[in-house]
């Protein structure tokens, strides 16, 4: 019996994604304070650049934390994602994910409500956690002003967003208990551990590697002595009574294990879960290249899942030039 051997990184990856790499390469992740500002700064997008038909976007705060809502055209009472950007918890913002949630809004027919919580390392653990309930808070109080259903709400992030939606339904299963309908996570950052075997394999590729991970997560917790399982939703010993779950990760991405680990560890809590590896798929591969297959296969994929627990259906609705990046 043969086996093919296993190539670099770049031979792996899905050739329809080679040319997303390119950004990560010119623009790569920080590794220290110094190189924190100037990431930030690269990856600020201008005002009021997305304008998508059918969808009304408006601004309100809940307690000082800024909030972004997408509000799709129909009478409602409509469903909701409340959506938690990526960034490593050190960047990214709700305005970064402005056409990301515009879309998400027009394909899912649901209001998107995308927090600005703060940032590490001026803000760290617990600081951007309670931002995030303090946005969903929000958002079940003023479900009759924003035409929601709060018995549709579902949470979704990615990347370091998803490891806060994981921290956010496990904290809110233990202490605020709002009925939340499902739960989205996007190669979700949840182990500072880097003990798993994706971890150990990725030190070094141009995408979020492991130096890039163990920066973004010393600057997260600072130091916290027991890391609490609200910050490292890996480290939860008990994750039963959270609600279902969709859990997409790819391949050829750091979190890959961890992600799989947590999928095994939900569902052998009882809870509902759908678990997608994406192969040949690196992190942020579906945001670089949203028209190739695998990109056009994650997003449908999550499009029915919330659908399907948002409202009961699912959808087969095309992506529109809205969600284009660099692989058109």
């Amino acid at each position: 019996m043969s086996f093919r051997a296993v190539g670099s990184f770049r031979e792996r990856v899905d050739p329809e994604l080679l040319a997303g790499l390119a950004f990560s390469e010119e623009h790569p992740p920080p590794v220290s304070l110094a190189e924190l500002a100037g990431f930030r700064a690269q990856a600020e997008a201008p005002a009021a650049a997305v304008v998508v038909p059918g969808v009304r976007i408006r601004d309100y705060a809940a307690n000082g934390v800024p909030l972004r809502v997408f509000t799709p055209s129909g009478p409602g009472p409509h469903p909701a994602v409340y959506w938690i950007h990526g960034g490593g918890m050190i960047s990214g913002s709700a305005e970064l994910d402005t056409a990301y949630c515009a879309e998400l809004s027009l394909r899912v027919g649901a209001v998107v409500v995308a927090v600005d919580y703060r940032l590490a390392p001026v803000h760290p653990y617990p600081a951007p956690l309670q931002d995030v309930l303090a946005g969903l808070r929000w958002l079940f109080t003023a479900a009759g002003e924003l035409n929601v259903d709060p018995g549709r709400i579902a949470v979704g992030g990615s990347s370091a967003g998803g490891g806060l939606a994981a921290g956010l339904a496990l904290l809110n299963r233990d202490q605020d208990r709002l009925p939340l309908a499902f739960l989205y996570l996007m190669y979700p950052m949840l182990d500072p551990t880097h003990s798993s075997a994706s971890a150990r394999e990725f030190r070094s590729i141009p995408t979020w590697n492991r130096a890039h991970s163990e920066f973004a997560w010393s600057c997260y917790l600072a130091g916290a002595a027991p890391v609490p399982p609200y910050a490292a939703p890996a480290l939860a010993e008990d994750v039963a009574g959270l609600p279902p779950v969709l859990l997409q990760t790819a391949e050829l991405d750091l979190f890959r294990d961890e992600d799989i680990a947590f999928a095994a560890k939900l569902m052998q809590a009882g809870v509902p879960t759908e678990l997608h590896v994406y192969p040949g798929a690196y992190h942020g591969f579906e945001l670089n290249c949203p028209e190739s297959f695998v990109g056009a296969r994650c997003l449908l994929d999550r499009n029915r899942a919330l659908a399907r627990a948002l409202h009961g259906t699912t959808t087969d609705t095309p992506l529109t030039t809205a969600t284009k990046g660099t692989c058109s």
